[in-house]
């Protein structure tokens, strides 16, 4: 069993995965935050994501619905608002990071690095809006997440 207990080990290994499994272990960093979320189309996306079965239209669209949710709920963001409707901005983003179709990715980018930081940034604003049900340690709970993809994988 791999121990995940950095971020450089996190990247490490999200670099070396196919991007089939970039796309699963992102959805599951974004499902991690899905309590946060407040439109259902996001919440499919999640799921579509999570499933190695998924079809290309149906990974296309969900990223599409991921993506307009994260893009009209951008304006809440950088505004002295709710924190917890920024969150909701960044678990779209989470979800739109993680299902970002190949042609859209440049070189430099990991759609599960990315998806993992968006996670990180909506548990943030959780944690601001002094939600006492918060995750207190996401960092954490990713390298767990990560950890038992891993033991699943083989």
């Amino acid at each position: 069993m791999a121990t995940i207990s950095n971020d450089q080990d996190l990247r490490k290994l999200l670099w070396k995965l196919p991007m089939d499994q970039q796309r699963i272990i992102g959805a599951r960093f974004a499902q991690s935050v899905v309590h946060l979320s407040k439109d259902e189309r996001v919440n499919r996306a999640i799921s579509t994501g999570l499933r190695a079965d998924a079809s290309a239209d149906e990974l296309e669209d969900a990223y599409r619905a991921a993506k307009a949710w994260s893009t009209k709920t951008y304006t809440d963001c950088g505004k002295d608002t709710d924190w917890l409707a920024q969150a909701d901005h960044f678990v779209a983003a989470a979800t739109a990071a993680a299902l970002t179709p190949d042609g859209l990715l440049t070189e430099k980018a990991n759609r599960a690095w990315k998806a993992a930081m968006q996670a990180r940034m909506a548990n943030n604003c959780e944690l601001v809006e002094d939600d006492a049900n918060a995750h207190t340690d996401e960092v954490q709970c990713q390298y767990a997440i990560a950890e038992e993809f891993l033991d699943q994988a083989g």
